[in-house]
């Protein structure tokens, strides 16, 4: 896997931009400058496909330290296989900069120049002066307003090797014969049957925020020990609860403390939760509604999205009237952007006020996460969704999805099939990941969208 690195001088914003683009808070952000000293590293996605993303300490010659820090990061460049060189579009370019950035031209990788801070039109005009460095690739963005980001994320896009889509589709000619005369995809020999499965629930969150409590309120029974020691739950505790003629298997997971804080055993139940969520069909993630969220809030909350589960966000210990809700959820909203489609309930666990609303949501989420979208409406909306915003052409050549077909549930896994599908910009895929959303009932459920080529193997994808 391709990895690109960030980097640059402190506090030009390399950890706030790896930050936003691993979609969670992981690096330490401050405006004290040299904060981050060692390289961090993350997987993330850029449309169809990953890359290592690594975020290096701030070269600085000032003290023995950051001499160290500066000869990691320039090692980690060495062996990097993009590079984004970021300065502060606040400051005028000068020596120090020019210097770092001709030495990592001599590495000859891909490498772009990126100007961060530019928020206004007098930082924009500054921001010419870059232009003494000769860079042949330029970005002006600015992480703290998002803009930008995107263009720079479609260059890096392009320098990634193309996306092997095997594991959604083994043979997509052999998957576009499994449609029957009415034009529906025939699953009945192939898939799960999610229409009597167990439903399996993980309830996720860091110590202390009452999943345990919340297990026993669901099924009714002091099923999980409850202590106010926080890390109480080591192993996951299941049980089983039915609800209108529905197995829902509940989980309680082991709290999840900040790395450095797991001890001991607490390490294997780490893992073990994971495993949990890796067969889970949804996640209860609960937040403490008494205590302001955390970084590690946000990271947990990452951890749900990683596994594609259906999501609901489970704001216990609530003692708040009805008008705070709105400024919670806002807040809520706004730290965990890649969980938009999950629904956020307010309860008290150990008051067991509003538990009984949870049971209905959760099949409703499920039915959305295993449901099974039919080919003539989906195709319908995508041909209203183009003749409305038309795709943007690729260097003046048209582009065009022929149509569109489910080939996967838990989540909903849709392939857009396309002339030309590495000439489809993620952001006109989010556009019509909102028409899907407006027009199906996909509450609570990610939804994979993928562009696949008609006709050519998968490494042609």
């Amino acid at each position: 896997m391709k990895e690109v690195i960030l980097v640059g001088r402190p506090n030009v914003g390399k950890s706030s931009l790896f930050n936003r683009l691993a979609k969670q808070r992981i690096a330490i952000t401050s405006d004290v400058s040299g904060t981050t000293r060692d390289t961090n590293k993350t997987q993330i996605q850029i449309d169809d496909k990953s890359c290592i993303l690594i975020d290096s300490g701030g070269i600085d010659d000032s003290n023995e330290l950051f001499i160290n820090v500066k000869n990691n990061t320039l090692n980690a460049a060495k062996c990097a296989d993009i590079i984004i060189f970021m300065v502060d579009g606040k400051m005028l370019p000068d020596d120090i900069d020019k210097k770092l950035f001709y030495s990592l031209l001599k590495l000859n990788k891909p490498i772009a120049l990126v100007i961060n801070k530019v928020d206004s039109k007098k930082d924009e005009e500054r921001s010419w002066e870059f232009n003494e460095f000769g860079a042949n690739v330029v970005f002006n963005i600015s992480v703290s307003h998002a803009s930008g980001v995107d263009e720079m994320c479609e260059w890096i896009y392009k320098q990634l090797p193309q996306a092997n889509l095997k594991a959604d589709i083994d043979d997509f000619d052999e998957f576009l014969e499994d449609f029957n005369e009415q034009g529906e995809l025939d699953l009945d020999n192939k898939a799960i049957d999610y229409e009597n499965k167990n439903i399996k629930v993980g309830i996720v969150g860091r110590v202390n925020v009452g999943k345990s409590s919340l297990l026993n309120a669901l099924v009714k029974d002091d099923r999980s020990v409850v202590s106010s020691i926080a890390g109480t739950t080591i192993d996951p505790v299941n049980e089983s609860f039915v609800y209108n003629d529905r197995v829902f298997e509940f989980v309680d997971t082991a709290g999840i403390r900040k790395r450095g804080k797991i001890e001991g055993i607490e390490k294997y139940a780490l893992n073990r939760t994971q495993k949990i969520l890796e067969v889970a069909d949804i996640a209860l993630l609960v937040l403490d509604a008494s205590e302001p969220f955390t970084e590690l809030d946000e990271r947990i909350a990452g951890l749900v999205g990683k596994f594609e589960l259906g999501v609901i966000i489970v704001l216990n210990k609530w003692d708040k009237d009805h008008d705070e809700f709105d400024k919670v959820a806002f807040e809520i909203r706004d730290r965990f952007k890649f969980l938009a489609y999950a629904p956020i309930i307010s309860v008290s666990a150990l008051g067991g006020k509003r538990i009984h609303k949870l049971y209905p949501l959760i099949q409703e989420i499920y039915q959305n996460y295993t449901q099974r979208i039919k080919t003539s409406e989906l195709n319908a909306l995508i041909e209203e969704a183009v003749r409305t915003h038309p795709i943007p052409r690729d260097h003046g050549k048209i582009v065009k999805i022929f149509y569109a077909a489910q080939f996967g549930f838990a989540p909903p896994k849709i392939a857009l099939v396309m002339n030309k599908p590495r000439s489809l910009h993620f952001s006109y895929k989010r556009y019509l990941l909102n028409k899907l959303r407006e027009r199906f009932n996909l509450n609570g459920t990610p939804v994979v969208l993928i562009p696949k080529n008609k006709g050519k193997s998968e490494t042609d994808i």
